[in-house]
């Protein structure tokens, strides 16, 4: 038992057979006290404290999730009385849920100060760094949708200067992440995995953020969201088809995931997705973004109806690739299911999703198809569905000590990084 103060909580006995391996530190392979951890695998009984220093970045999956199905609820058709009302009540739980993973984090790297610069160079959970910011943009998504109707017009303004803060932010993310991992990791071919992409995520929802906010924009500044939307669309879509092909080599020469993990398969389904969205929608708003105005010299064309066209065929190029990977995801997580047990990859059921949802939409807009716009309103159903299915998964095995706690979450291989009686 840990010496640190709180309650102590025990997890599911028998670590060898829950599938634990032990750790790649052999000092920590060597130590075999066995009651507290040094014996490479999970301790059997931890405090509180203990596992709090194990909230890593891949909790904020859970609300990139949630501000996700919020944004698809926000843009679904079939709509009725109510709908709204649902669509606010996950935007506020994923804004509650990202004010209280901050705390936890903060104090996770309060408690363990090593622990920040260590998580955001670790092979596994520095990838998930970017699920934090993906989160913000969508929260930012969400107060478009849902608070701009209600609030004046100083919301607007705010969401112009925040649109721009946070794609610079990004870029600096993007950059530094993986110039990190170039530099102090060295990560293996036959391991990859979607997750990789992660670093560059946030880039692919600043096309659909800035779909949202055009709309409400004075001209001047829709005008620039619009162009800067492109541009940074098309950048962490260049950088998403580099992992993509890194990927699928490592499925062509190696063995699938292992089946707790081939949730997080589903995460190459969103590049693609949110991608598609992103073309289709920017296309479709820019006859009123352009107009008949003069564009790059050409007067002889009315250009917003040229860009509308270039835009919906270019997101229709697209979208078929995120479904072929939805599919190849699908395929390969039934064939496991019986063998998989809860991880934090199961979020990705729900986000990736999504973007292919959200696409979805958009195309039936496009081609206003009410068969189209039905099969959209099914999928908006079946990612709630999944949203209610892992959070439940979710909970549980908090309650069972199946995650949150030392030697079972993804900073288990933090080597030398204390916590009381535990290392990582």
């Amino acid at each position: 038992m840990s010496s640190d103060s709180g309650s102590a909580t025990t997890a599911t006995p028998d670590r060898r057979r829950n599938g634990y391996r032990e750790c790649d530190d052999p000092e920590r392979a060597n130590n075999a006290n066995g009651s507290n951890g040094t014996d490479g695998f999970p301790p059997e009984v931890v405090t509180w404290r203990d596992r709090i220093a194990h909230f890593t970045w891949p909790w904020f999956a859970c609300t990139m999730s949630t501000a996700a199905v919020a944004v698809v609820i926000g843009n679904t058709p079939n709509r009725f009385h109510g709908l709204d009302t649902i669509g606010k009540i996950f935007f506020i739980l994923a804004l509650v849920l990202f004010i209280a993973f901050n705390a936890l984090i903060a104090t996770r790297f309060i408690l363990v100060p090593e622990k920040f610069l260590a998580s955001l160079h670790h092979p596994v959970e520095s990838l998930f760094f970017g699920s934090y910011w993906v989160t913000v943009a969508l929260l930012l998504t969400c107060m478009q949708l849902y608070g701009a109707p209600s609030v004046g017009p100083w919301l607007i303004k705010a969401l112009e200067i925040l649109f721009w803060m946070y794609s610079a932010t990004v870029i600096i993310v993007g950059v530094l992440q993986y110039y990190v991992l170039f530099q102090l990791e060295r990560l293996k071919v036959n391991n990859a995995m979607p997750a990789w992409i992660f670093p560059i995520y946030p880039l692919l929802v600043v096309g659909p953020l800035a779909q949202t906010l055009v709309p409400y924009q004075p001209h001047s500044a829709a005008t620039k969201i619009w162009f800067g939307a492109i541009m940074l669309q098309g950048a962490g879509w260049c950088v998403a088809l580099m992992m993509y092909a890194i990927y699928t080599q490592r499925l062509m020469v190696s063995a699938l995931p292992d089946p707790s993990t081939r949730p997080g398969m589903f995460v190459s389904v969103g590049p693609a997705g949110y991608t598609a969205h992103a073309l289709i929608s920017l296309g479709r708003q820019a006859p009123k973004v352009f107009g008949d105005s003069e564009l790059f010299g050409i007067t002889s064309l009315p250009m917003g109806d040229v860009i509308k066209v270039i835009g919906i065929l270019a997101g229709f190029f697209v979208i078929l690739f995120s479904f072929w990977f939805f599919c190849v995801s699908l395929v390969s997580v039934i064939a496991g299911v019986k063998q998989m047990s809860f991880t934090l990859n199961w979020w990705a059921f729900v986000f990736p999703n999504a973007g292919l949802t959200l696409a979805s939409i958009q195309t039936g807009a496009a081609l206003e198809s009410a068969g189209i716009n039905g099969v959209c309103s099914a999928l908006t159903i079946g990612l709630v569905i999944m949203w209610i299915i892992t959070a439940i998964a979710n909970i549980r095995a908090i309650w069972k000590g199946e995650i949150m706690w030392p030697g079972k979450d993804e900073d288990k291989t933090e080597n030398g990084v204390k916590w009381g009686a535990h290392i990582a």
